[in-house]
């Protein structure tokens, strides 16, 4: 691992195939590694003009980028793959800086850059191929085709801010749209990085834009009148919020990944071994910052003692520290997440939820927001509870037991995310009878909750998405299916409906 710090110098909003700097801004935020409080990567001011400029940038791009043949365009994003592959070390670097992610980490998050370019282009095209349907009307052809949709803005959460963004950003530029892009305000050196490869590439001026912002400048784009789809990964409110702010814009697709409040079962014929790893691994993998992390998990009483206790001396032993040390855990975002974690803590034990491992605030060597993880056990359900029905977005699990299959079901569902449930037994039925009453997009079975492959789609029900599920999928969101009539034949004056006249003379 190279801990030679890479470079980093802000150089503006990527617009019409330039860097833009901001001098006479709306204002300014910094980039301060939440691994170490003296890490200043950059100073980011912005400007909510450049989002129209970009927009415009964007739309007067679309005709010429939509028209491009296939291959031209396969041949920008290989051409990108190559330098997101050259570069992937210098990428992993930037997500470490920016999000305090364990080198480790953060490697696989920037090898996943070039991997979904290829997943896209070999197998996730074949979703909108071309479909010709013989006889769809008597002696005439239907023919499905998909067309892009025009200008999509592509909202980034701070979590995987160059993975997630990615997953919107190369299925909408294949299918022929072009793109503006904001990153978290959290993240923006990796969306600085993204876009000095989209320059490195050479895309078509317009094709693709960045534009840095708060979340006034993020309201601003999805209401830009020149905006035809609004991509988003984030939390369940700023997802209502756009939808709240584009309830006029009824032509825009919006595709909003959002949280989870996630849900392990563990029955009693589990394998306990993997059982335990992989809840562990679900619970506390990227401090709990994933929409697919396990926050829930519901024991069966015959292995609830062995598994909790195990779960807990592990959970004690995961190193927890800055990136560059290749820790377990890295830390929080920010201070306000750090403050709704210990904020928790509080109304857990409040509602009733016995603390088996508190979470605290970390004193490192490295002044950072480092929390220790945390596990709480509840000693009955209730679906009004405030801990047991928020997504904290940090590394706490909640413990329940109960040795009624259908109760179980009932926990699971009981929350209004539905994003990821996991499920450990050896009994095919359960995990059948799971596919039909857990209300999620994803159920894996003897699996965490976390980690999901780009060959297949990624979205929930209820307040984790609305019905557009990403990865493999992205594609279809991104384009507009177009169904034809096709008839070769000439007219057959014997075939004209009753009551006309066609005589002319």
């Amino acid at each position: 691992m190279n801990t030679t710090l890479f470079d980093v110098q802000y150089k503006g909003d990527f617009i019409n195939n330039r860097f833009v700097p901001v001098t006479k801004g709306d204002g300014e935020f910094k980039d301060i590694s939440p691994s170490d409080l003296n890490d200043l990567v950059m100073t980011v001011p912005f400007k909510h003009d450049h989002i129209d400029e970009a927009c415009v940038a964007a739309k007067k791009a679309y005709p010429g980028w939509a028209t491009l043949p296939m291959n031209e365009r396969k041949s920008y994003l290989m051409r990108l793959k190559e330098l997101f592959d050259a570069h992937a070390e210098q990428m992993a670097q930037i997500i470490s800086r920016d999000t305090g992610k364990p080198s480790w980490e953060a490697m696989t998050e920037a090898k996943a850059l070039g991997a979904k370019i290829d997943i896209t282009l070999n197998h996730s095209l074949a979703l909108i191929a071309d479909e010709r349907i013989p006889n769809a009307l008597p002696q005439v052809e239907g023919v499905i085709r998909h067309r892009s949709r025009g200008v999509m803005a592509v909202v980034g959460p701070f979590n995987f801010p160059a993975h997630l963004p990615n997953g919107h950003i190369i299925p909408a530029l294949i299918a022929g749209n072009t793109v503006v892009f904001k990153p978290s305000e959290q993240t923006p050196a990796v969306g600085q990085f993204m876009a000095e490869l989209f320059e490195k590439a050479q895309f078509p001026p317009g094709v693709f834009n960045l534009v840095q912002g708060d979340g006034a400048a993020g309201g601003r784009l999805v209401a830009n009148e020149h905006v035809d789809g609004i991509l988003f990964t984030g939390s369940y409110e700023v997802g209502l919020k756009i939808k709240q702010e584009t309830l006029t814009h009824y032509w825009k697709i919006l595709a909003l990944e959002m949280g989870g409040k996630n849900a392990t079962v563990v029955w009693e014929d589990a394998d306990l071994d993997k059982a335990v790893y992989e809840s562990l691994v679900g619970a506390y993998m990227t401090a709990g910052q994933r929409c697919s992390c396990t926050s829930r998990i519901i024991l069966h009483p015959k292995i609830a003692e062995e598994f909790t206790e195990r779960f807990y001396q592990a959970a004690k032993k995961l190193t927890i520290g800055h990136w560059k040390e290749n820790t377990f855990m890295g830390p929080l975002i920010n201070a306000a997440a750090v403050e709704k974690y210990i904020r928790f803590q509080e109304i857990a034990n409040r509602e009733n939820a016995e603390s088996l491992m508190r979470g605290k605030l970390l004193d490192l060597k490295h002044k950072g927001y480092y929390v220790t993880p945390s596990i709480h056990l509840v000693k009955k359900f209730d679906a009004n509870s405030v801990y047991q029905k928020s997504e904290i977005f940090g590394p706490n699990v909640a413990i329940y037991q109960t040795d009624d299959w259908n109760h179980a079901m009932e926990i699971v569902n009981s929350i209004g995310y539905g994003l990821v449930m996991a499920l450990f037994s050896k009994d095919k039925a359960l995990y059948e009878d799971a596919l039909f009453k857990a209300r999620v997009g994803l159920l894996n079975w003897n699996r965490t909750t976390n980690g999901a492959s780009s060959r297949l789609p990624f979205g929930g029900f209820g307040k984790s998405g609305n019905d557009r599920p990403s990865a493999h999928f992205a594609i279809q969101y991104c384009t507009m299916p177009v169904a034809s009539l096709e008839d070769p034949t000439a007219f057959d004056p014997t075939k004209v409906l009753p009551g006309m006249n066609l005589d002319m003379k």
